[in-house]
């Protein structure tokens, strides 16, 4: 059986289309071929990396949902230039793009829009990947009512509907989302 190996684009190149520069870009590199020899990850081995940092949760469908984020061709596989250009606006993106990221990530279906059965899976999944152990322990309803509240805060017009407008705007009128966004900014 071959094994199919994908080799990434020239650093300088790299360099110019993320916010890393090129001694971050191989340490990157590094990391992601010791985790991933072929330099292509599967849905399945991006699903068993994410969980090991969630030990007392199923993080399965959160990194599902994680995993089509990423996937920028849509092609079931990540190769390091997705990673690395995700990576980079998550880490050092502007808040829009970073907004506009996340707002990707929770419209599920990609038409534009987040409804409130999306935004419902993704609280069910994060709830899920945390696990039960934690404090204070969720009820049952808790879920809906992060999502009621989701809309109540994001659906400026009403219509049952968060588009990339309404949530950018509802983000930065929020003081503690524009703090979480600015967290992992020096990470690397």
């Amino acid at each position: 059986m071959t094994m199919v190996c994908h080799r990434p684009e020239g650093l300088d190149q790299m360099e110019s289309q993320t916010n890393f520069n090129k001694r971050e870009l191989q340490v990157l590199y590094r990391g992601f071929k010791n985790e991933c020899p072929s330099g292509i990850v599967n849905e399945d081995t991006f699903k068993q990396i994410y969980s090991q940092f969630f030990p007392h949760g199923d993080a399965s469908t959160y990194a599902h949902y994680l995993f089509n984020a990423f996937d920028s061709e849509h092609n079931g596989s990540i190769k390091f230039e997705d990673f690395v250009t995700a990576l980079s606006i998550l880490l050092r993106g502007s808040t829009r793009e970073k907004l506009q990221w996340t707002f990707n990530l929770y419209d599920i279906n990609k038409d534009g829009y987040i409804n409130k059965e999306e935004m419902m899976d993704i609280v069910r999944a994060i709830y899920a990947m945390m696990g039960k152990y934690t404090y204070p322990a969720l009820k049952t309803d808790t879920p809906r009512q992060h999502v009621d509240a989701f809309f109540q805060k994001m659906d400026k017009n009403r219509d049952g509907v968060v588009t990339l407008d309404e949530f950018i705007l509802s983000c930065q009128e929020d003081e503690n989302i524009m703090d979480s966004l600015q967290l992992f900014e020096n990470v690397i």
